[in-house]
């Protein structure tokens, strides 16, 4: 269980597929000390474990073929920044959500506009999961909880402050960008219990 409050971006240092999907190594640096294998780490919201440690702070994991395939993490190029949160500990406060790192979907950046000191970011919609969003509610969006400012049919807007902007991935982002989504949990299980209640 995370909570969508990013520690720090870390780099990937490389990518690359072996039978079963692909393995992936991230420059922790001091962080990698804190670890222990087989910990569960989420990495752009993706919840991984981790795998063996490398030279000089790399930490590895092995992605599954559907992991590749449900998220952003095979568009990783060698360089680029990844969001890193560790799990949750019991007695943590939680500044976000309640995130699980399953990620739902990927989806594109539609709009990514400084307006001030701020920045306006879009993201396109899927339809089978906008049932799970409402105005001022919380998504998970590579890993960082966020509150849905603007709610539309195919589209919703996050206003990003300057220190979100600065620790963490987006400074790297760009409109058309794949970005990994995780919807509330809560909203799911609702779902579910109504869905229960209306069959029996």
């Amino acid at each position: 269980m995370f909570t969508g409050i990013v520690e720090r971006t870390v780099v990937v240092r490389e990518l690359r597929p072996i039978a079963t999907g692909g393995r992936l190594i991230l420059e922790m640096g001091d962080t990698a000390a804190e670890l222990s294998l087989g910990e569960s780490v989420a990495v752009n919201g993706c919840c991984l474990t981790v795998a063996g440690f490398e030279d000089h702070g790399g930490v590895r994991f092995d992605l599954l073929a559907e992991t590749l395939r449900i998220t952003n993490l095979g568009d990783l190029a060698d360089g680029a920044l990844a969001n890193m949160e560790r799990a949750l500990r019991v007695g943590d406060r939680l500044s976000g959500h309640f995130v699980q790192g399953h990620v739902d979907c990927c989806s594109r950046i539609e709009a990514w506009e400084p307006v001030g000191q701020d920045h306006r970011l879009g993201i396109a919609l899927p339809s089978r999961f906008a049932g799970y969003t409402i105005f001022k509610g919380s998504v998970t969006v590579d890993g960082m909880s966020l509150t849905i400012a603007e709610l539309q049919p195919e589209r919703f807007t996050i206003w990003i402050t300057p220190h979100t902007w600065s620790v963490t991935n987006l400074r790297q982002r760009k409109v058309g960008d794949r970005v990994n989504l995780e919807f509330d949990v809560l909203a799911k299980y609702v779902e579910r219990a109504l869905g229960r209640e209306q069959e029996s």
